[in-house]
């Protein structure tokens, strides 16, 4: 079983992500600008508005305008993405486990055609905790019937390698384009890549 990360794992989606929170971020009166996103940035997005001091009363809008912002943009996937699931399709049940809404996340699955190499998908609604918390990576593994040691996560940030850690799951640390990776090396996967194309050699390592 090989369950991916989705946003930086196989989606390009920094340069889309980033843009809509400075779009959302003008529009409420934050002054971050690039450093200030890359030193704070998660995959799950209530703590970037905890770091930038939005009110909770504001979230909700925050989300809408974030949203209203993002359907603007046109992420692609990761260089080799698609023949990487496609590859490893042919020997192992595969699935998402994203910190990403689910009406983004799944249409993005149907625009790329990927939803039919995927015997899961799990989003941020769908389990009652996020990132790094291990309940989304355990309910995917409910949903499949399987068990944590015949699994492997696929991530980019530290919030996947602990999550999958806290799950009993062994990791794969692959580098993206979110400013993660100091980070990333810090939370010591159990394998590190430069790239999500090198996963399918690799994968024996972790059996």
């Amino acid at each position: 079983m090989v369950l991916f990360d989705w946003d930086g794992t196989l989606l390009d989606s920094y340069t889309a992500d980033s843009a809509a929170y400075f779009e959302m971020f003008r529009e409420l009166g934050i002054t971050w600008g690039a450093r200030d996103f890359e030193r704070h940035y998660s995959p799950n997005w209530l703590r970037v508005y905890r770091a930038a001091r939005l009110p909770r009363a504001k979230w909700e809008i925050a989300d809408r305008l974030w949203k209203v912002a993002y359907r603007r943009q046109k992420p692609e996937l990761l260089p080799g993405a698609r023949l990487v699931v496609r590859a490893l399709h042919q020997d192992f049940r595969l699935g998402i486990v994203s910190s990403g809404s689910r009406w983004r996340v799944r249409n993005q699955l149907r625009e790329f055609e990927l939803k039919r190499y995927l015997s899961v998908c799990v989003c941020s609604e769908d389990a009652h905790r996020r990132k790094p918390d291990p309940a989304p990576l355990r309910l995917a593994l409910r949903r499949l019937k399987a068990s944590p040691d015949e699994t492997v996560y696929v991530g980019d940030s530290p919030e996947d390698i602990e999550m999958a850690r806290r799950a009993d799951v062994r990791s794969i640390g692959v580098l993206g384009p979110f400013p993660t990776e100091a980070r990333l090396r810090a939370a010591r996967p159990d394998l590190l890549l430069a790239s999500v194309r090198e996963v399918p050699r690799h994968l024996n390592v972790l059996k």
